[in-house]
Parts: C-alpha cells; structure tokens; sequence
C-alpha cells in the first residue's frame, strides 16, 4: 500500500475484463467459469461476462479466517496492519508491535475478512444471481468451498441447457438488489464505481442516484467489519448469505424472483436454507438497525460536480465542524503524520486534493491513508486498538474510498481537479 502500485488498481479490473473476453471469444469457449478471489478482479471478471454472453458463474473464491495476537491478546486483521502503521508514527504502538500484528494479521487464504471490497462485491454478486448460493461466505479454506468447485459443473450444464447468458442475469432488478445488499450489509464505496462500470458494460442505465434512492429506505444491519465487530466466517457459522437472504426476502426487501445460475430464483435457492437464530448478533432485526438508512451518501456541490460518495457508518454523530489542512497528494499527509503535525485533540477535516483518474493518475485506493490516519489521531490507548477513523478527524479525498473505512470520509465520482483549496 501507499505506493506507486496502487495507481494501477482499477486498470486492473479492466485489464481482466479485456483477457477473459479475449480469450473466452478467441477460442470460441461455449462457456466460462470465473474463479476471482479479491476486489478488483471480481467486478473485471463480470465486466467480461456482460461482454461475450455465453453461460457463465463466478465462483468467489472465498474469504479468510480472522487472526489472533498473542502479544495484543486480541483478533487482528488485515485492517489492523494499517492501523498499527499509524499509531507507531504517534508513539503508540511499538515497532515490535507492529511486527506481530504483520505475522498474525493473515493467517491463511482468502479475501480480505470483513465487509471490505472483495465481500462487498461477492455478497452483492450472489444477490444478482452470479454465483451458487453461499458462495459469498464460505471460507476460501473451508470443504464446503472446494465441494462449491464442484457443484459448478452441473450448474454450468444448466445453464449450458437452458441457455441462460450473463445479461439474462444482470438485469436492472438484480443490479436494485446488489446496492440493497451492500446497503444491509454496511459494504464498501467501492461498490458504487464496480456496479457503475458493470452497468455500463451490459448497456444498463444505472447512475448514483439510485444508490442514494436506495440507501433513502434501506437500513444497515450487519455487524461487520471494518466498522463493526464480526468477521464474514463468523457469517457462515450462522447460516451465511443464504440465511440471510432467506431472511430479506421473507421481509420483502429484496427480490426473491430474480432468475440465478442454478436455473432457479434466488427465493428457490434459500428455500432450504436455515433461518437466522434471533439469539445471534451479527445481522441485527428490523426493529433495531445499526442505522436506519443506508451508510453509503451521494453528495453534490461545488467541490465535486459530478458527485461525491460519502461513507457514513452512523458512529460520527451528525454534525463535524473543524479546521482543514489541504494536502497535494497522500505523500504529503502521511508526511505530516509521521512529523506529529496533526493534533488528535483538535477537530481536523484532512483535505487530500491531486488523486484523481488525471491528478493521480489512476484513481489510487486510499486503504492505507484512512487507516494510518485513523489510528494515529486514535485517543484511546493499545487495550483498545481496533478503532480506525479518529473522531476528531474527517477525510474528503480526491480518490475511491478505501476497502476498510469505518468513519466519515468521502470522494468524488467524477473527478478533474477539485476545488478543496477553498477550505483554506
């Protein structure tokens, strides 16, 4: 992270769409089966489907199992890599410390494990009917995953049979039921750019304002990471996705009727799913939400023409009022950090201008950004370090919003050069 790699983020997305219809039309394959495993390469890979429209599944290829450090005596993740990073500029964290969490942060395959990106867009692709169902939260090392591998044989057949394609499914009406299930979930910004690109590619009109249209009546009620307690294995341990969408069907939230890659609707295929235990916590009822509306805000206004996205967890309070510090480029904010000039005692609003598609270029991930920036303003001590986002700081950036966000924080969509001087 933070470094001239990140630049290439979401060229990568393309650049898999591009190999996967190259070769799936160059070799005339009847079908395709595409096994993604992180954020940017699942979007590409449906970007493609839309693309050659032959019978195709994804198959995510799963997240991976939390970590636990001995010596913070407390699960890390790898969200807690960046943090770390950021207290240790503070004084706060030891470089020791750091070295643990790093060996401990990722103790084996898969995706990141909260409700970053890559989960993000594999719940939402399962609630479109892109994949077999629970696909989203079985675990990248778990049996039930490679028994998945297995089933998508027959599942291609059917589609094969059937003739199903790809823009069969990625329809306007399960598009409306992947922004509600980001929204229930409490999942990435990101979703906004990937379902924006996936639309346009299958000659869909979707724009950010059905994603502020939705949030308007959609509650979030997983609590899930970054900004909430559970891991997505915890998810599976209760019924997973399947469970859950048994559930937001039965409360009419989402569209059971939707055609999927089994040959059935999504309402047949968690028929037989079991349903949420009341007792458990990880997806909150109806009657108490973690927030009442969606997390994900369209904004517009002078310093973002085309709109910004806003990613409000509802921990923030609803008011934030503090003095800007304008940076050009994240190099000059982490300097600033790493200088102590930041204070965590004052109300700051953290301006990083110049990291756009043009300015960036290429629209680099501000993962590590608003994690060391969260971490290092942090008041509470090291028995409570999990808690990114400072409140005493908020952060409008120039670029995509981080995979693991759990405060204030925003970007524009359509970017040239914003105007974030004028806060000086």
């Amino acid at each position: 992270m933070s470094n001239q790699g990140m630049r290439f983020s979401l060229q990568s997305r393309d650049i898999i769409a591009d190999s996967i219809e190259t070769t799936t039309c160059a070799q005339h394959h009847d079908a395709n089966i595409s096994i993604p495993g992180c954020d940017k390469n699942m979007p590409g890979c449906i970007m493609a489907m839309a693309r050659h429209n032959r019978p195709s599944l994804m198959i995510y290829g799963g997240s991976i199992k939390g970590g636990y450090s001995e010596r913070l005596r407390q699960p890390v993740n790898i969200s807690t890599c960046f943090e770390a990073h950021g207290a240790l500029m503070y004084g706060k964290f030891s470089t020791e410390d750091l070295d643990d969490v790093i060996k401990h942060a990722c103790p084996g395959p898969g995706g990141c494990g909260g409700m970053y990106t890559a989960n993000t867009m594999a719940t939402a692709l399962e609630a479109m009917g892109l994949t077999l169902p629970g696909s989203s939260s079985t675990p990248a090392d778990s049996p039930a995953k490679r028994r998945e591998c297995l089933r998508a044989a027959e599942a291609i057949k059917v589609l094969l049979e059937k003739d199903i394609k790809p823009r069969d499914l990625i329809t306007r009406e399960s598009l409306e039921n992947a922004i509600v299930i980001t929204m229930i979930m409490g999942g990435s910004t990101n979703a906004v750019l990937h379902f924006l690109a996936i639309s346009h590619t299958a000659d869909l009109d979707l724009t950010i304002d059905d994603f502020q249209r939705v949030a308007d009546k959609i509650p979030v009620l997983a609590d899930l990471k970054p900004s909430g307690k559970y891991m997505m294995a915890d998810l599976a341990d209760i019924g997973g996705m399947p469970a859950v969408f048994k559930f937001l069907i039965h409360a009419g939230l989402i569209n059971g009727n939707i055609l999927t890659v089994t040959g059935k609707t999504l309402k047949e295929n968690v028929e037989s799913a079991p349903s949420l235990d009341p007792g458990q916590d990880i997806i909150r009822p109806l009657s108490n939400p973690i927030k009442a509306t969606g997390h994900i805000r369209i904004l517009k206004g002078n310093l973002a023409p085309g709109g910004a996205v806003a990613k409000i967890t509802g921990k923030e309070g609803k008011l934030f009022v503090g003095r800007a510090r304008v940076y050009d480029g994240e190099e000059a904010l982490i300097s600033s950090l790493e200088k102590g000039e930041i204070h965590p005692e004052e109300n700051t609003v953290l301006c990083v201008r110049y990291e756009g598609p043009k300015g960036g270029p290429g629209m680099v991930s501000s993962l590590f950004l608003f994690t060391s920036v969260g971490r290092a303003l942090e008041k509470s001590e090291r028995s409570e370090f999990v808690k990114p986002m400072s409140p005493s700081s908020v952060c409008p950036t120039q670029r995509p919003e981080s995979v693991d966000t759990s405060g204030c924080n925003f970007g524009p969509t359509r970017q040239k050069t914003i105007c974030l001087h004028q806060c000086q």
